[in-house]
């Protein structure tokens, strides 16, 4: 575990980045050179963190997949700062992005209310999977956890160990999907294109998120509560982990292993879909690529995608 809880330090310091991402965005037209700087500032405080983040998906997500691209988003933050700062405008889309996410995500992650809301319904949608399933789920309020005591979303399942006390799976916000919504809400509200094709793109990218979620959650819950992945490996995992309890091990590799793999090859074919109706997210692609390999692309244009007809041109007003 970690000895200081870092969420009392990076809500405020979420906060703080979607303010400074949406005043340099605002300025953005009037002042290109002071939102520069305002922007750049925050990419360098968002490298800072996904750093304080990095332990907290390792040692208490027990997330691998999360922690490494923590990790990796110290470097890519502080480079795409660098870059803004050093006059690369079109990193003023990511920027918009971001500030979007946060506006999306936050008031979930601080409003207890909207937190509630949201971590009950995907409970009780997963309880019902779970139920068309076969299975017999005992939802239950959740506690132990402060920032989610009494909201109805623990799943209880008894042990072959009388002494054990049963598994606890709790549904909390990282289960509600709310986080990969949020990117995709970011990054179409940031770029500039016709409403229609916004709206569709939108629309479809939410709804398979929250169908793929409500399946992930049903698998995690079963595979945590009724031990699918109890093995020979488990004494490994539990060093890895820094784990004591050996009925966690199943919630590892359902969780912080399968199905982090599984979201991660599921957001690329979303994000397929999402390029395919919104090209001029492009933009954003090209600029991450040029973080990585330093050579000028311009992938829209090699695709064909902003001239494959009118439905894709960005000077339209609607479609």
């Amino acid at each position: 575990m970690l000895p200081v809880d870092v969420l009392a330090v990076t809500d405020p310091l979420a906060w703080a980045l979607v303010a400074l991402f949406g005043a340099g965005s605002l300025a953005e037209r009037r002042r290109p050179g002071a939102a520069r700087y305002v922007v750049g500032a925050a990419w360098a405080l968002f490298a800072g963190f996904w750093l304080l983040l990095a332990p907290f998906f390792f040692l208490v997500q027990n997330s691998v997949v999360e922690a490494l691209l923590a990790l990796a988003g110290v470097p890519a933050c502080l480079y795409a700062g660098y870059l803004l700062v050093g006059g690369r405008d079109s990193l003023f889309v990511l920027s918009r992005a971001v500030a979007v996410m946060g506006l999306v995500y936050m008031p979930a992650e601080t409003v207890p209310l909207v937190r509630q809301v949201l971590v009950e319904h995907v409970a009780a949608q997963t309880a019902l999977l779970m139920d068309l399933l076969g299975y017999e789920p005992t939802l239950r309020p959740i506690s132990g956890r402060p920032a989610y005591e009494g909201y109805l979303g623990a799943f209880h399942f008894e042990t072959a160990d009388p002494d054990h006390g049963g598994i606890v799976y709790n549904i909390v916000m990282a289960c509600t999907g709310l986080g990969s919504m949020a990117i995709f809400a970011g990054c179409i509200a940031a770029v500039r294109a016709p409403l229609g094709r916004k709206l569709r793109a939108l629309a479809v990218a939410v709804g398979v998120i929250y169908v793929l979620n409500v399946v992930r959650t049903t698998f995690i819950g079963l595979a945590f509560g009724r031990q699918w992945f109890d093995g020979a490996y488990a004494p490994y995992l539990m060093r890895l982990f820094g784990e004591s309890d050996p009925y966690m091990v199943s919630h590892i590799v359902a969780e912080g292993i399968i199905s982090q793999l599984l979201s991660v090859a599921a957001l690329v074919v979303i994000a397929r879909f999402v390029i395919r109706e919104l090209p001029e997210l492009l933009v954003i692609v090209d600029d991450v690529a040029y973080m990585a390999t330093g050579e000028e692309r311009d992938t829209a244009a090699e695709l064909g995608l902003l001239e494959d007809g009118p439905d894709v041109d960005p000077a339209r007003a609607d479609d």
